[in-house]
């Protein structure tokens, strides 16, 4: 009997072209590899989608209770539509109900968290895991070679569609519309596959890990600064923009203001184009390179690179411009809020209130600058955390033995670091306090007064930054597993006693934990020495004991 005789006689389908078996064999093994991967982020995947779904929600509910009658919102919606920066910030604000000034508060905001969950997961299960080698072992076995392109692909997609579903439940029970629940959970959602995809195309050109998250990452950041620049232009003129950008594209959803589903579905359609593209391009490169070749560098290093000083300023070089000009930017647009921020506030006295209490200032003025310059230290304490951490991953990726196999001791080499994240936090805290001064002062016409004094208030939180850092330098040398979780949970411990602290009035023991409840109130308030003495002594004696733990511990 022929073969197609005996395919009929047993009921089986027509077998399929050797182009259809081939794509679907390069898909072998997703099932158990996609297993694998969600056990893999079955911490981080569930901390992701929580805080992004309680940064949603709590920050509509927290309007409810702010803004109970129309006036008061509608006078905080006309103080918004009238200042470009709050725009450029937020995104365009359609309507004055609590859930359109939702929407502009963390619409955008959480469609970037989003993308950067997203950008984490699939580099993480392709890009990652093929330069580490893993996938070539994983590849030795009956998996297909497009298995953890569509592993990560599938992994991002069911996080954002748990992430939408979650949004839509939480605004949904504390009393918001059922539709703008639905169009704004699932924007953000699908603007957090765009960026998934986007990063699996970012996955193929680059080599390296690091170089797909960079691309992946400065897309996000160019979309989020097109969209500002649409939202600042209010009408006309460069509104256009918002469309170019796909964070643009959640605010045209208008959740509760019309809900534009359409909108949602061109940002499926560029999810789907990008997935497909970075599919045609896996399939034309060579496993462990990327499409883009790297560039080679000089045959000698230059003098200047003879130090581990300086191998870790170059390291962290460019990442230290993007934080730098990012706290430039941020600051100037706070600061052109503080001349106006109590008709900026409209008339709620709880705002107003707990405004004050952030602050520590009586005066709302200067008590709206004071928690800026809190806000930006905790920015800064992040920039010094993952310069750190950096030392960790290093040292698992096996770069740090060849340095380590040179002159250089483990101390010089740790304590390299170290200089780089305590001056780049300085940088950081520079740059927000001569952005904020700079606007604040222009607004006000006293830019020779307001530039120096926010200048220093800013630099004044640069102990407490040290403090922080010197947490994750102390667990990188004495608890080396635990300290890329321990050393962004001491910030995280940092920044909700330092928002909500005061707000909630917690006990002064409990405020006591966070550095920066020690750092002074400034502008406005008074300086002591003893508790910046204090923290500073507090972050050389942790960093010490880390450096002492590095040099008596086993490298990797």
């Amino acid at each position: 009997m022929s073969a197609p005789a005996t395919a009929e006689a047993s009921g089986s389908r027509t077998p399929a072209g050797p182009g259809m078996r081939a794509r679907w064999a390069s898909l072998t093994g997703s099932r158990v590899l996609a297993r694998l991967a969600a056990r893999r982020d079955r911490i981080m995947l569930p901390a992701w989608i929580y805080v992004v779904t309680i940064l949603v929600v709590s920050t509509a509910y927290s309007f409810k209770g702010l803004y109970k009658t129309p006036t008061s919102r509608e006078a905080i919606a006309t103080s918004i539509s009238h200042n470009a920066a709050t725009l450029a910030l937020g995104g365009p604000l359609y309507g004055d109900s609590i859930g359109a000034l939702t929407v502009y508060k963390v619409g955008a905001g959480s469609a970037v968290a989003a993308g950067l969950m997203s950008i984490f997961l699939v580099i993480r299960h392709t890009r990652a895991d093929e330069e580490a080698g893993r996938l070539e072992l994983i590849g030795s076995t009956a998996v297909g070679r497009n298995a953890a392109l569509a592993v990560g692909m599938l992994l991002a997609a069911a996080a954002n569609c748990a992430l939408a579903l979650l949004i839509f439940a939480g605004q949904a029970v504390i009393g918001l519309p059922a539709g703008g629940s639905a169009a704004i959970g699932l924007a953000v959602g699908a603007c957090g596959l765009v960026f998934a995809a986007v990063a699996a195309v970012a996955a193929q050109l680059s080599g390296s890990a690091r170089g797909a998250r960079g691309i992946a990452i400065s897309v996000l950041v160019a979309s989020f600064l097109v969209m500002s620049a649409g939202a600042a232009a209010r009408t006309g003129g460069l509104r256009w923009l918002l469309w170019l950008s796909p964070i643009g594209w959640v605010t045209q959803v208008r959740a509760y203001t019309g809900d534009r589903w359409p909108v949602i579905a061109l940002l499926v359609a560029a999810a789907v184009a990008a997935a497909a593209a970075a599919a045609f391009l896996a399939a034309r490169r060579d496993l462990g390179a990327g499409l883009v070749p790297p560039r080679p560098g000089p045959a000698e290093a230059a003098r200047s690179l003879r130090s581990p000083l300086a191998l870790a300023w170059r390291l962290n070089r460019a990442s230290l411009a993007g934080w730098v000009a990012g706290a430039l930017v941020y600051g100037a647009a706070l600061g052109s809020i503080a001349s106006n921020v109590g008709s900026f506030l409209g008339s709620s006295a709880n705002v107003k209130n707990a405004i004050t209490r952030l602050g520590g200032q009586p005066g709302l003025t200067d008590a709206y600058l004071a928690a800026m310059m809190g806000i930006f230290g905790l920015v800064a304490a992040g920039y010094a955390v993952s310069v750190v951490l950096r030392l960790r991953s290093d040292e698992r990726s096996q770069r740090a033995e060849p340095v380590l196999a040179t002159g250089t001791r483990r101390v010089s080499w740790g304590a390299s670091y170290l200089a780089v994240a305590a001056a780049g936090s300085a940088a950081v805290l520079a740059a927000a306090g001569l952005g904020t001064g700079l606007s604040y002062g222009l607004r006000t016409g006293d830019a020779g007064t307001q530039v120096p004094r926010l200048l220093g208030a800013a630099l004044a939180q640069l102990p407490a930054v040290l403090a922080v850092a010197a947490v994750a330098t102390a667990l990188f040398g004495l608890l080396p597993e635990a300290c890329v979780p321990g050393g962004w949970t001491a910030l995280a411990v940092a920044a909700v006693l330092v928002l909500l602290g005061p707000t909630l009035q917690l006990s002064h023991w409990i405020q006591d934990v966070s550095p920066f409840t020690h750092a002074p109130k400034l502008p406005g308030g008074t300086v002591s020495a003893a508790p910046l003495a204090w923290l500073v002594l507090i972050a050389v004696l942790l960093a010490a004991a880390g450096l002492a733990g590095l040099r008596r511990r086993d490298i990797g």
